[in-house]
């Protein structure tokens, strides 16, 4: 008897962990990881969670719902965007996306070869502190990721690290 309600209950356990949503590298956490790890690779600071940011960033992606389109919000922050087509498309895989840019930096010219390295210079950008990200599931069943950062970088001339 005792071993029928043990094996019941795991069943159930097993069902119910197949059955919810995965969050898995899309926490406030997983975030903040993958951002930290890339500014502590050029030695800045880490970046913390922003909770106004990060309401701003859910904002917006929820407008972006319908359509999934990369167009930036014009707001207030610096900003990145991702879209991905997989199921399993996440928040890291997003911030991996930008920080995978990182070769087309040139520390020494302060450029980017062939303008491909903005996102990257954002995640590093040194005076940027607060960050806030949102990933939403658009009506075509992509998924739409922004992060957005306080204060706002990639200004002209600075270096962002």
């Amino acid at each position: 008897m005792g071993f029928s309600k043990i094996s019941l209950s795991l069943v159930f356990f097993m069902v119910l962990a197949l059955a919810l949503p995965s969050h898995a590298q899309n926490s406030q956490q997983d975030y903040l990881d993958a951002h930290n790890l890339a500014r502590a690779q050029v030695g800045i600071a880490n970046i913390t969670w922003n909770s106004t940011v990060a309401a701003f960033a859910q904002n917006y992606a929820n407008q972006r719902i319908s359509d999934c389109n990369l167009v930036h919000s014009g707001g207030p922050y610096g900003e990145n965007l991702a879209k991905g087509s997989s199921g399993t498309f996440s928040g890291t895989d997003a911030v991996n996306l930008w920080v995978a840019e990182k070769p087309y930096y040139n520390y020494t010219s302060n450029s980017c070869v062939g303008g491909q390295c903005p996102h990257y210079t954002q995640v590093v950008w040194r005076n940027s502190v607060g960050l806030g990200c949102a990933r939403v599931q658009c009506t075509n069943t992509w998924w739409f990721i922004t992060c957005n950062y306080y204060p706002p970088g990639n200004y002209v001339g600075q270096r962002p690290y």
